[in-house]
């Protein structure tokens, strides 16, 4: 570990911690942290941060994400910090230039692929000099998408030498629950869509996060359901895919294509009969046409307020599954390769995900990896799989071990 680094008062900080996600984040880090970690909660009100250290936590921070004096002095005090504190366009950026300038890793949940990009702009450089890992899109978005294509491709180059040149990845069955904090990050980002020519332009752009890269491949993806050869069933596009598939372009650019730069990806949703594939697809649809009203905006939101959690027995019921299909070449058989977990998607699977994530990094487990505002496969990697594959997440090919 480097010894200025070794001189802070902490090696990780949640903060959030007084939010629902947050909650959940800081409750595995206690869960999976070793003995020594020096870690501690924060956010911005003192009281609360101390209910949940008396419950869990070593200690408190008090940091408020409209006082940069008090993210700089976060940011001093840790190695490294994860964050829940969301939208991240809203209240993500002052955190990241304080852990920039301060020589701190952050990592994040983020589904955000405008603010990403601006942080790229923003930070990479200054990251990439001080040796920060700025790492977004850690926990269900986008983790078994850049990670599970990581993996299976590393899997390709293992039996054939050479990496698969189209990957579809199936996400279903799911079950889980949603908070109001994930719908708003979501409805803010349509609002941009629908208010601000850039941020459209922006959304259409398949490399957004890879500026500079080589253009890559459209890719095809009908609305209407089809038959799943290989994960049965229905399918239709992914609702997130937008996100993920930008979150593996990155990947692929900042390792240098080594998959090359005709490799297409997809993403689509399984269901297992053709009638309920027909009615999401026709939500799909319609969706985008409803959601560009500001007042159905405005009602979902109410509906599903800010602070609104998922109920307890929907996510302590949650798991997932998502299976990748590989074609390599003139292979007659594609690899066949699946990410699964019995955890909530977006709640328990997502925050073991973070906090392995933030206590690879503050520990330096991923030590040598490309510094920058990077993706969870280009900072983790096999170390990153053996870390999720610990808590819960599985990684397996088809033929080798549990499915």
């Amino acid at each position: 570990m480097d010894e200025a680094l070794n001189e802070r008062r902490f090696d990780l900080v949640v903060w959030g911690a007084t939010g629902y996600t947050g909650g959940l984040v800081a409750e595995a880090v206690a869960a999976l942290a070793p003995p020594d970690l020096r870690w501690a909660v924060a956010g911005r009100d003192a009281a609360r941060l101390e209910a949940v250290r008396d419950a869990i936590a070593p200690a408190v921070l008090v940091a408020d994400a409209a006082d940069p004096a008090s993210l700089a002095a976060l940011a001093r005090a840790t190695r490294a910090v994860v964050t829940t504190v969301g939208p991240y366009a809203r209240y993500g950026t002052p955190l990241v230039a304080a852990c920039v300038a301060a020589g701190t890793h952050v990592a994040d949940l983020t589904g955000e692929p405008t603010w990403m990009r601006s942080t790229i702009e923003r930070f990479d450089v200054a990251a990439r000099a001080s040796g920060v890992h700025v790492v977004h899109a850690c926990g269900f978005d986008s983790v078994p998408s850049d990670l599970g294509v990581w993996w299976l491709q590393q899997r390709a180059f293992e039996r054939h030498g050479r990496p698969c040149t189209r990957i579809e990845h199936v996400f279903g069955p799911m079950a889980g629950g949603v908070s109001g904090g994930t719908l708003a990050s979501m409805l803010a980002l349509f609002e941009d869509a629908v208010t601000d020519p850039t941020t459209r332009r922006q959304l259409g752009d398949r490399d957004l996060l890879a500026p500079g890269a080589t253009p890559s491949v459209a890719v095809r993806d009908p609305l209407a359901p089809h038959r799943e050869a290989v994960a049965g069933g229905w399918s239709v596009p992914f609702p997130m895919a937008a996100v993920n598939a930008r979150v593996v372009r990155r990947t692929r650019a900042l390792l240098g294509e080594p998959w090359g730069a005709g490799f297409r990806y997809r993403e689509r949703w399984r269901f297992e009969t053709w009638p309920i594939a027909t009615a999401v697809a026709l939500v799909q649809a319609l969706a985008p046409v409803a959601l560009a009203f500001a007042p159905v905006r405005r009602a979902l939101a109410r509906r599903l307020p800010a602070g609104a959690r998922p109920d307890p027995e929907v996510r302590r019921h949650g798991s997932f599954r998502t299976t990748l299909v590989g074609w390599v070449d003139d292979e007659a058989e594609p690899l066949v390769g699946r990410v699964a977990s019995d955890l909530d998607p977006g709640y328990g699977a997502t925050s073991r995900m973070l906090a392995a994530m933030g206590i690879g990094l503050a520990t330096d487990a991923f030590a040598g990896s490309p510094a920058g505002v990077v993706t969870p496969a280009v900072v983790g990697g096999a170390a990153l799989v053996a870390r999720l594959e610990a808590v819960g997440v599985r990684f397996r090919l088809d033929g080798e071990g549990d499915g």
